[in-house]
């Protein structure tokens, strides 16, 4: 048996598995997700193609723009290599054409290069002895790696002195890369460290970057990979901006017959700056499906990422609905051929089942007939806060109560008082009922559980209260008895539900509350009201509550 016979074959267990998890920004894909994508691959292409076989065309380039494991490179190999078997008889031209000519990868760090050219040509470099590439000039074949740096730029301009020379040196301060946005603080760490100078997207002309790599005017038919997700922006914690929608953007510069890429679902309705992205993706009618998961945990069980992920395939040529898919561990996959962008909405509705209940509720509301858009006037967000209501961060602490005037502050872990002087917004909230909810709903560890609350426990404010930024606050409402009913209505699992269907992370903002309709404050309300109100079928009241869980007492 000779080493590309070797190659070939079948692991069990496959290595690729063992290592599908080395770090959040870069997340190796399992060899299942990567064939599940390339299964999703084969059918378009034949669909689109009188039934050929995508396998079995040897003109037809590969690119996975961020290789990690070179799980996407190895198995679209071992297809070809089956494919083209009657015309290229011969096993050893026949794998040697395909990793020289089909076959290309750009790797996401060093490390990552040389495992993703051991997974490929069964070594480290693929001009080596053992290679089963056998006309390899290069080390690194057509699975580069060269260090990119990021390009900084903007910050202040400033002079210090240097300590061994006493001279005034030129130095600048809050630098970001005009690539990717990291900060220079961040990822300025000099050669000793990888840069995260992802080269995919560390240019503004990719098609000529391409050709300077691999040496010739490189057309792609295929794009397909898992790229990196975010880079650490120097925010506060651990925040981090996207860099996902970076790769997306470049592949379709490279103007592909078609593109796969896994990314987080987070887009559908947030995420940090993904505004434009959003609008992109939901106004292109070439994005043909998309699989989306519900828990992370269900294709990357080590990763703690919050929202879920999804894999999308863009079809250049054919344009048309979407077929969305949604999973989630046992239950059955829901499955529906639809517009990326309803009327009346700015967001991806996740749920299939979602999309009819917010068509009744919205048609019941007045608003325009086939949009899920409310009307001016019932948008319950209207009536919800900004983050830091009234002025107060969340690391603000109340004091003991010094004077009768003290307002009281709900804050993180209890409560305290303060002079009415210490608010710089929200006066007109004070002296009136409201409600207060969390600004961060409660967490789940890192994986996304279902049934769950949607939202924190809301609570009454009585007039003469306040909170810090841990609270968002609801009102006013001029009575106790409002208030009340405006908190039974939050409590309601179809209320949570349309809370669901815009919100992206464990954030609770204003914003998420843009499908949910105002109510009469004159009664106490319940899902029984509500889903006769709206005209809910059962299936959708079972999916409704399959999704959201009882809101009950406090956390």
């Amino acid at each position: 048996m000779t080493s590309v016979q070797i190659s070939l074959q079948g692991h069990n267990p496959d290595v690729l598995s063992c290592i599908a998890n080395l770090s959040n920004d870069a997340v190796t894909t399992a060899p299942e997700l990567a064939n599940q994508m390339l299964d999703n691959l084969e059918l378009a292409w034949a669909e689109a193609n009188d039934g050929a076989s995508i396998w079995s065309d040897r003109t037809l380039r590969f690119l996975d723009p961020a290789t990690k494991s070179g799980v996407f490179v190895r198995e679209i190999v071992r297809r070809l290599t089956a494919g083209l078997a009657d015309e290229i008889p011969n096993l050893e031209d026949r794998v040697d054409h395909i990793l020289t000519q089909q076959v290309f990868g750009l790797a996401v760090t060093e490390l990552h290069g040389l495992m993703s050219r051991r997974s490929v040509y069964c070594t480290k470099y693929a001009n080596g002895e053992h290679s089963i590439a056998k006309s390899f000039t290069t080390r690194d074949g057509n699975l580069w790696f060269e260090r990119t740096e990021h390009s900084w730029t903007g910050g202040k301009r400033e002079f210090i002195t240097d300590p061994l020379t006493g001279q005034d040196v030129e130095a600048f301060t809050n630098r970001r890369c005009q690539f990717c946005g990291a900060t220079e603080e961040e990822l300025g760490r000099g050669q000793e460290a990888e840069s995260h100078a992802y080269a995919f997207i560390h240019t503004d002309d990719i098609k000529s970057r391409l050709t300077e790599i691999f040496g010739a005017d490189m057309h792609f038919d295929v794009i397909i990979g898992n790229p990196p997700y975010q880079l650490n922006d120097g925010g506060f914690g651990t925040s981090a901006a996207p860099i996902y929608q970076k790769f997306v953007e470049q592949a379709k510069a490279l103007e592909p017959r078609f593109l796969s890429l896994v990314i987080p679902s987070r887009w559908f309705s947030g995420g940090k700056h993904l505004d434009d992205f959003r609008e992109s993706m939901l106004s292109d009618n070439r994005v043909r499906s998309i699989d989306d998961y519900l828990t992370a945990s269900d294709v990357f069980p080590e990763i703690g990422l919050k929202g879920g992920v999804c894999y999308f395939l863009w079809d250049r040529d054919n344009p048309g609905d979407c077929r969305v898919t949604t999973r989630f561990k046992d239950w059955p996959a829901s499955t529906a051929t639809r517009p990326l962008l309803e009327p009346g909405a700015d967001v991806f509705i996740r749920f299939n089942e979602g999309l009819s209940i917010l068509q009744k509720v919205a048609a019941v509301e007045g608003g325009p007939q086939g949009s899920v858009g409310l009307p001016e006037g019932k948008r319950f967000e209207a009536l919800v806060s900004s983050r830091k209501p009234f002025g107060l961060t969340t690391t603000f602490k109340g004091k003991v109560r010094r004077g009768k005037d003290d307002l009281k502050v709900y804050q993180n872990g209890g409560a305290g008082y303060t002079p009415k002087s210490t608010i710089a917004a929200g006066g007109d909230l004070v002296d009136s009922w409201k409600l207060f909810v969390g600004y961060a709903a409660p967490g789940t560890g890192n994986k996304d559980t279902y049934p769950h609350r949607i939202i924190s426990t809301p609570f009454i404010g009585e007039p003469g209260s306040i909170s810090s930024e841990t609270y968002l606050c609801i009102g006013p409402f001029e009575t106790e008895a409002e208030a009340t009913s405006a908190l039974s209505y939050l409590r309601c699992r179809l209320t949570r539900f349309l809370i669901l269907l815009r919100k992206s992370s464990q954030h609770v903002t204003r914003k998420v509350y843009g499908f949910v309709p105002t109510q009469d404050w004159s009664k106490q309300w319940t899902d029984a009201e509500l889903y006769e109100r709206y005209g809910l079928t059962q299936d959708e009241i079972d999916f409704v509550e399959r999704i959201v869980r009882p809101l009950e007492g406090k956390e």
